[in-house]
């Protein structure tokens, strides 16, 4: 095996999504600057995901649209037809 391939600074880190507010505690070495309290009273870095698991219609079996980029043009063209 190479020498050197792996990084070297694994930790403990909680993944949250956003949507729907599941979060889970795992090792990782990916770089943030927020920090959460985990259920443990441990302080751990946090990195906040748009869809996990727990929200992708996949592995939900339901189609959930999120559009949060077109909604106020919508509500303008909408209502500056008058």
């Amino acid at each position: 095996m190479k020498k050197d391939l792996h990084p070297s600074n694994y930790r403990l880190v909680v993944f949250k999504d956003m949507s729907n507010d599941y979060a889970f505690l795992t090792k990782s070495c990916v770089d943030t600057k927020e920090t959460t309290t985990w259920e443990d009273g441990n302080e751990y870095p946090l990195v906040k995901l748009e869809i996990s698991h727990t929200s992708h219609p996949f592995y939900t079996g339901k189609m959930k649209l999120v559009d949060t980029a077109g909604r106020i043009d919508k509500f303008r063209s909408r209502y500056n037809k008058k």
